[in-house]
């Protein structure tokens, strides 16, 4: 019973360090969730991104294994994997 408890405040005095990911998820999440920018969603294709969002400003890659491209849309960018969206984000600077 002793190590449980030797355990338990060796575990809360070094701040419990596996919950800061769960936090910098929430605001994640919450960051994506409050953008009102449509994008396009997760799995779809480049030609079905071009089709619904047009031409991006600017294109990049493909880069790496798996190949990687970028699309820059100017209010979002859209990453995609061979040819399938795998994020769609509204960069923080803008």
């Amino acid at each position: 019973m002793r190590s449980i408890s030797s355990t338990i405040a060796l575990a809360l005095a070094l701040g419990l360090p596996g919950t800061n990911a769960l936090g910098d998820t929430l605001l994640v999440e919450s960051v994506e969730s409050a953008t009102s920018v449509a994008k396009p969603g997760n799995g779809m294709t480049m030609d079905g991104v071009l089709q619904q969002y047009g031409e991006p400003g600017s294109r990049a890659g493909p880069v790496g294994e798996p190949p990687i491209s970028t699309w820059d849309y100017g209010n979002f960018v859209v990453y995609f994997e061979n040819q399938h969206v795998i994020h769609s984000v509204v960069p923080h600077t803008r």
